[in-house]
């Protein structure tokens, strides 16, 4: 019988345009698949793992087509929709589909070598049987246990390396390392039950009896493996060895023995890492006031005839109990719900009031699981699994965008204005609040866009009719909105009553919470100690090696550091321009502000909240709990705090510097102030009196302030609206910025020059610069900006091929090779 020959299309997890086709091996027939990972050669040396998107009969043409390596998978580990969205993302935001896959699948099921290879454990030949140079190998490795391609390639003194491995993979000599040791493991973990023959009463009391006069360690252990299971009745449970060594300390040997005896007996069993939660309440114990109805009413029907809802809801007002009927209305109906939050933070108080309703439907995905707790949650949403836990409602921030969904029924982004919901780098420099608006029209989903204060683009998509508008005006409860008062730093600097960097206004509002045993939150968007160090005598300042940044001064580690590379250096006893040892503390960041209210309230709880005290998985759950449960008094951080937090004690909310995020130097720098100043403003004051809000200004009467203290959102967005009409920016005009980055500044000159003219040649006035950004040099390139501004009624399609040629002519030119062009379509 003839076989078919097979090839395949996969595509790798790499910045190269296209798929590549791979010939599928005869004996790979039955079991290759569309949608399965597949290891592949790609240059001379390098292997990679492939996802295979299409099988064909075609052979490519002009080349010699490789051949695939191995399978990794018995099923598809993804799906249609999943690679259409890929696509969709790879083309609108102008990057390659190999560079979306690299974000978009977890690292353990990715490999990429400089691979090593193993002998096979279940090699069971004669090396006798192997031709020379797979003698050579194969003996190597029996000697060295791990070599890289590159080592095989030398002692096999060959340059075609990669068909003798292919030939000692397929007689099963040789393993590639990964495929045994990073590919995801299964947790297994070991449970013990009562045998057979004590089951019954009379036999178990016998046990009872001599254990009590013998082994008591022995009854202590058996007693608590029946509380923990239920032993005899209806809703008894399995029974982790681990659960008995938590309650019992030492109790590994009194289970041993009491196997020995034959009363218990160990089994192995595959185990879920993720936690196992069981719902407490149901979303009909929800009562909604007559505002949330009426929105929830809106929100209903608007889904009817647009897709897209956008809910515009004061801080406090009840958009989350509104979040979670709509959740109900769809795991209901059998759909699944991605709920998109902007920080790991967030995810932290929102995952324990879904658990209370939704117990173990609830998953959660996000960048501090590690390798394997990701690819479980991956598996788990897959349709073709059979876990015990099915997830029918993911909540994750932006990475959560890529999980294999196949039923998805609604998509909520929450807090959707926040501008970390947008990918900086490595590319696809995608937002996730767009991506999901896509996404969901895949899947013919509904899509809630919620925050108290929508992003200019947002808004003017609501007023315009692209989507649906639903408001809540009021708290819940009836609750007031925070009063706001405006502190005049200036004025208190001149007047002296400033307290290093608190004013008196602020000092004293602190101290009646205080007294008050109530909270208090201060929000400072820098971290680290000290801005920078400057010399009192010359003004030199210590600037970073690699970037064109000044230093920040960490107190923790006594170091000055970079926060754009990582650099640092020990903090200098004397200038290093002009030898002088006056050398002054210029500026304040969140470690600072919390050591100096140590000084000032000596008996207060105080924490911080930023990058630096929340790297590890559990910091913020610690953090948030600790202020939840009033183990902290003084909440001091970055933005993380202003962003969705529901505390009920909080009556006083700082912020100590407005003035830095206003005079920001972008076009968003006014909507920003007022986003971060009203959410932070709104942790003031909820469940049960009216919170305070103080803010420092160096100018108390700019109308950002002004619009703040009086929550109006809607001042802000017509001043913003207009400016952006009159000085073409979004919503009015799509933004294209495209970075060339290059260590000789010289040569990146020429080339910005070079390429602004190219695309002008093309796209005329709409083509803005080259300039130089605020920071001109980050890790040792230098940078410049060229920005495309584009008409909406343009086809957008069509002046992106426009750019991509451009960029593609430019490199064309051999001077210009090594300048790396980094596009961004909508940069935030």
């Amino acid at each position: 019988m003839e076989r078919t020959t097979l090839f395949a299309d996969v595509i790798l997890p790499l910045p190269v345009p296209g798929l590549f086709t791979y010939r599928v091996p005869f004996e790979m027939n039955d079991t290759i698949a569309q949608w399965k990972r597949v290891v592949v050669q790609f240059g001379k040396k390098k292997i990679y793992t492939a996802v295979v998107i299409n099988i064909h009969e075609v052979p490519p043409k002009n080349y010699t087509v490789k051949y695939i390596l191995s399978i990794l998978d018995q099923s598809p580990v993804m799906n249609a929709i999943q690679y259409r969205f890929w696509q969709w993302i790879a083309g609108y935001y102008m990057c390659e589909p190999g560079e979306v896959m690299n974000v978009a699948i977890p690292s353990a099921l990715k490999l990429a070598s400089e691979s090593r290879l193993i002998l096979n454990p279940d090699f069971t030949g004669s090396y006798d049987s192997l031709k020379e140079h797979e003698y050579l190998v194969a003996e190597a490795l029996d000697i060295q246990k791990k070599l890289t391609i590159s080592e095989v390639e030398n002692i096999a003194g060959r340059v075609r390396i990669i068909p003798l491995i292919k030939t000692l993979i397929e007689k099963g000599v040789i393993l590639i390392e990964e495929e045994l040791q990073e590919r995801y493991k299964p947790k297994v973990e070991t449970f013990i039950r009562i045998t057979e023959a004590f089951k019954d009463e009379p036999r178990l009391k016998e046990v009872y009896d001599q254990l009590e006069k013998k082994a008591f360690k022995q009854l202590e252990v058996l007693m608590k493996f029946i509380q923990i299971s239920g032993f005899g009745s209806k809703n008894q449970k399995e029974v982790k060895l681990s659960e008995i060594a938590k309650h019992i300390p030492n109790s590994n040997a009194p289970v041993n023995a009491l196997v020995t005896k034959g009363i218990f007996e160990t089994y192995k069993q595959t185990t879920s890492r993720l936690d196992d939660f069981g719902s407490s309440s149901l979303p009909g114990d929800i009562t909604l006031n007559d505002d949330q109805q009426k929105a929830l009413n809106e929100i209903q029907a608007s889904f009817v005839a647009n897709k897209t809802a956008l809910l515009h809801g004061v801080t406090s007002s009840g958009k989350t109990e509104i979040y979670i009927k709509l959740i109900s209305e769809a795991v209901e109906k059998g759909n699944q719900v991605l709920y998109l939050l902007p920080e790991i933070a967030l995810t932290t108080q929102i995952i324990n009031r879904l658990r209370k309703y939704f117990g173990n439907t609830v998953g959660v995905y996000h960048s501090k699981y590690n390798e394997n707790e990701r690819v479980e949650i991956w598996n788990n949403v897959l349709e073709n699994q059979t876990q015990k836990i099915k997830f029918q409602i993911i909540l994750g921030p932006r990475s959560a965008l890529f999980l294999p969904y196949s039923n998805l029924g609604l998509v909520i982004v929450d807090e959707e204005h926040d501008y970390s919901y947008k990918q900086y780098d490595p590319a696809p420099r995608y937002n996730a609040r767009d991506g999901a608006v896509y996404l969901a029209g895949l899947h013919n989903a509904n899509v809630l866009l919620g925050s108290a204060t929508p992003s200019v683009e947002s808004y003017f998509n609501a007023k315009s009719g692209k989507y649906s508008l639903v408001e809540l005006h009021t708290r819940f409860g009836d609750l007031q909105m925070p009063e706001i008062l405006v502190a005049d730093i200036k004025t208190e600097t001149r007047q002296k009553t400033m307290k290093s960097h608190f004013s008196s206004f602020l000092i004293d509002f602190m101290n009646e919470a205080l007294k008050s045993n109530e909270q208090v939150i201060l929000f400072q968007n820098r971290r680290g100690f000290s801005l920078r160090l400057e010399c009192d005598t010359c003004n030199w300042m210590p600037e970073c090696k690699n970037c064109d940044v000044t230093l920040i001064y960490h107190k923790h580690n006594n170091q000055l550091k970079c926060h754009y590379c990582g650099y640092s250096r020990r903090v200098p006893e004397k200038c290093d321009s002009c030898g002088s040892t006056h050398l002054q503390m210029k500026g304040f960041g969140t470690e600072k502000v919390e050591d100096e209210l140590a000084i000032l309230y000596p008996d207060a709880r105080i924490r911080r909240m930023d990058l630096d005290s929340t790297r590890s998985k559990h910091a913020y759950q610690s953090i948030i709990s600790d202020f939840e449960e009033r183990r902290i008094d003084i909440l001091v951080g970055t933005q993380m705090v202003t962003k969705g937090l529901d505390f009920d004690n909080v009556s006083l909310v700082g912020i100590l510097n407005a003035d830095n995020m206003i005079s920001f130097p972008d076009f968003r720098s006014y909507e920003r102030s007022y986003q971060l100043m009203a959410q932070v403003s709104g942790r003031a004051g909820r469940k049960n009196k009216r919170g305070r809000v103080i803010i420092q200004a160096y100018n108390p009467y700019h109308s950002v302030i002004r619009d703040v203290t009086e929550h109006n959102y809607l001042s802000m967005y017509q001043s913003q609206i207009l400016e952006r009409r009159n000085f073409k920016y979004p919503p009015f005009y799509r933004l294209i910025s495209l970075s060339l980055k290059h260590k000789d500044a010289r040569l990146l000159n020429e080339a910005a020059r070079e390429l602004a003219i190219l695309l002008r040649d093309r796209l005329q006035n709409r083509v803005l610069g080259p300039e130089y950004p605020l920071i001109s040099r980050i890790k040792n390139l230098y940078i410049k900006n060229i920005l495309v501004k584009l008409e909406k009624n343009e086809s957008l399609k069509d002046q992106k091929q426009v750019i991509l040629e451009t960029i593609s002519r430019f490199k064309g030119d051999g001077r210009y090779k090594g300048i790396r062009v980094v596009v961004d379509v909508d940069p935030v």
